[in-house]
C-alpha cells in the first residue's frame, strides 16, 4: 500500500502545470524541503492555517494546487491537550525535534532544508507592560538565522503575522535578512484576501484621508486592520514615508471622536465610516429590523468597548483604524482622494473556516518566497505595522495619548 506521503508526491507530480503566484510553474522547481518552526499547532491555530497547507495543498485559482515542498522537520514550542502536531508527524513523516537548530539541520551538523516557515501565534506566553503577547517571533528568527551563520549558507523565511512585539527586535529582524541576503516576508493574510470590489489604490493616488473598520482586540486584530490599511496607503503619490503619530482612544473617548464630524475636530470624516459600514457583509441590526443604517444610539449600545487608532503620515495623510465589536464581523475600507467626490472603499472578504481560502492565499505568497527567494511583497509594510501595533498599545496603556513616532520612519516603494 502506498504511503500518504508518497501518495502526495505521486499527486503533486500530476499536477505540476498548475499556476503559482507571479506565473512561476511548479514544474520549474524540484522539490524543496521545508522546516516548520511554530508555538503550538492544534485546530484553529495558525499551525493548522498554515503549514498544513504545505502537507495536503490547498485551493489556488479553481484547482487543488500541491506545493512543490515537502515538511521535512517541525519545532513545536508548546503543546497543549488538543496537539496535532505529534499525530501529523505521524502521517506526514516527518520528524519533529527538540530545538530549532535540530530541525533546520534535520538532525546533521548542516543545515539542511531550503525554507523556513517560522509561526509565532497562539499559546500559552506573557503579556509585556502594554499588554501585548510576548510570542517569541524574534526569538525563533534569531535561532534559525544563528543556524544561518553558523553553516555559512541562508534561505528564505517567512514569519507569520506582524515581526515581533517590539519594534527594535522587528527593525533587527529585516537589518538581518539584508545582511544575510535571504528572502523574507511575512504579514497578515487580510492584502492577499478577496476585496469586493476588486479593487487597489489607485497609482500615485493623492490621498488625504483612509480608514478600516474592524472586529478584535488589541495587538491581534488591530494588525489586520492595519496591514488592510498599509496595502492600500502605500500606493499613494510617493510610496510609504512614514508615520509621525499615533494616538489610541477607547471607550467614551471613541465616541466623543465619532461626534467631532472630521480630523481636525478630534474624530474622522463621517463619510469615510458610512462608506465602510455600507461594504460590510455583517452589519448589525435591530432585532426584527433588516436594512438598516444605525443610528449612533445604536452603535454606542451594540459596541461596548470600542478602540481606535488616529494615525498621522509624515506627508500628511491621516488614518483611523477601529476595532467595531458588536456593530461588523468584517474589515472594510475607505479612503478620500484629492478630485473625487465619493470615497474609494471595498470590504476585505473573509471565507469561513474550515477551508479558510484567505490563509491559503497568504501561503502562496509564502511559498512565491521559498521558490523565488525574495519576497512578493514589501517586508516593510510588516515593519511598519508592527511598529504602529506597539504604538497604539503603549498609547492606550499611557492614558491614551498621542505618541510622537520619528522612529517609524520607515520609507519604501511598493512592489
Amino acid at each position: 500500500m502506498l504511503k500518504r506521503r508518497r501518495f502526495l508526491n505521486l499527486m503533486a507530480a500530476g499536477l505540476a502545470g498548475s499556476t503559482l503566484p507571479g506565473s512561476v510553474q511548479a514544474a520549474s522547481f524540484a522539490r524543496k524541503r521545508l522546516a516548520v518552526v511554530t508555538t503550538e499547532w492544534r485546530y484553529f491555530s495558525h499551525a493548522w492555517h498554515m503549514a498544513e497547507r504545505f502537507l495536503v495543498g490547498y485551493p489556488r485559482n479553481g484547482r487543488w494546487h500541491r506545493p512543490p515542498l515537502d515538511v521535512v522537520a517541525a519545532y513545536v514550542d508548546q503543546t497543549p491537550e488538543n496537539d496535532l502536531s505529534r499525530r501529523r508527524s505521524e502521517e506526514f513523516g516527518f520528524p519533529i525535534h527538540a530545538t530549532i537548530a535540530d530541525a533546520l539541520r534535520c538532525g546533521s551538523d548542516q543545515l539542511a532544508v531550503d525554507a523556513v516557515l517560522i509561526i509565532g501565534e497562539h499559546g500559552n506566553y506573557p503579556k509585556s507592560e502594554f499588554q501585548q503577547t510576548m510570542y517569541p517571533r524574534y526569538e525563533f528568527f534569531r535561532q534559525v538565522t544563528d543556524v544561518f551563520r553558523q553553516d555559512g549558507r541562508a534561505v528564505p523565511v517567512f514569519n507569520d503575522k506582524h515581526l515581533s512585539w517590539k519594534f527594535e527586535w522587528a527593525k533587527e529582524m529585516v537589518e538581518i535578512s539584508q545582511e544575510l541576503q535571504f528572502g523574507f516576508s511575512a504579514g497578515s493574510s487580510l492584502p492577499v484576501t478577496w476585496r469586493m470590489p476588486a479593487i487597489e489604490m489607485p497609482p500615485a493616488a493623492d490621498v488625504t484621508e483612509m480608514m478600516c473598520v474592524a472586529i478584535g482586540g488589541i495587538d491581534s486584530y488591530d494588525f489586520h486592520a492595519l496591514e488592510v490599511i498599509q496595502c492600500m496607503a502605500e500606493h499613494r503619490r510617493g510610496g510609504e514615508t512614514g508615520v509621525s503619530a499615533v494616538q489610541a482612544l477607547q471607550g467614551e473617548a471613541v465616541w466623543r471622536a465619532m461626534d467631532a464630524g472630521s480630523w481636525a475636530a478630534g474624530g474622522w470624516d463621517p463619510v469615510l465610516f458610512e462608506a465602510c459600514l455600507s461594504r460590510s457583509q455583517t452589519l448589525t441590526q435591530p432585532e426584527t429590523y433588516s436594512h438598516r443604517y444605525p443610528t449612533p444610539e445604536q452603535i454606542r449600545e451594540w459596541v461596548s468597548d470600542p478602540i481606535a487608532y488616529r494615525i498621522e503620515y509624515t506627508d500628511g495623510v491621516r488614518a483611523t483604524m477601529l476595532l467595531m465589536n458588536g456593530l461588523v464581523g468584517d474589515f472594510t475600507f475607505s479612503a478620500r482622494l484629492q478630485g473625487q467626490s465619493e470615497p474609494l472603499s471595498t470590504l476585505f472578504y473573509l471565507p469561513p473556516t474550515p477551508n479558510v481560502t484567505y490563509s491559503a492565499e497568504l501561503m502562496a505568497k509564502a511559498e512565491e518566497t521559498f521558490l523565488k527567494g525574495r519576497s512578493p511583497d514589501p517586508i516593510e509594510r510588516t515593519l511598519l505595522t508592527s511598529g504602529l501595533v506597539e504604538a497604539g498599545c503603549q498609547s492606550l496603556a499611557k492614558g491614551q495619548i498621542r505618541l510622537e513616532t520619528p522612529h517609524l520612519d520607515v520609507r519604501y516603494q511598493p512592489i
